[in-house]
């Protein structure tokens, strides 16, 4: 059986150049097949009524899924998005958006993930938007 990435591998990819690390995401919450990420809300990731904008809350919870799955791949193998259907379900209006990612199926090639996100305001947390992403599994990138 092949050795799968380890969390630790995790940090390397949120520490990549890019939205993620630009956004401020951070890891919550992390085992294989399993990851939760976090947003804090700033001004820069808002829309007209203040709220989490929809784009955010999309690129949250694809990262969170590429990450799940990019935990049960076998070790230099990460997950990139196929395709991504997010559902949101209310306004993400607390202070921060939790994203929890489950990896539900993961081939040589191709991986399904749930993903849900919450917004969370002072302990009180709502679901604010349901997705499922298809992911394929590619070589890590080299770091420059």
């Amino acid at each position: 059986m092949a050795e799968t990435n380890s969390i630790d591998m995790l940090a390397d990819i949120m520490a990549m150049s890019g939205f993620p690390q630009s956004s401020g995401m951070r890891v919550v919450a992390a085992e294989p097949g399993n990851v939760a990420l976090a947003l804090t809300k700033k001004p820069e990731l808002t829309q007209f009524f203040g709220h989490f904008h929809g784009g955010v809350i999309a690129g949250l919870a694809d990262q969170a899924a590429g990450a799940a799955v990019s935990t049960a791949l076998p070790k230099g193998r990460i997950a990139v998005t196929v395709e991504i259907k997010i559902n949101f379900l209310g306004p993400a209006d607390g202070e921060e958006i939790i994203a929890s990612a489950e990896a539900i199926q993961v081939g040589g090639s191709i991986a399904v993930a749930k993903v849900e996100v919450v917004s969370e305001s002072k302990g009180n947390r709502r679901v604010c938007a349901f997705g499922l992403a298809t992911m394929r599994a590619v070589e890590m990138p080299a770091r420059p």
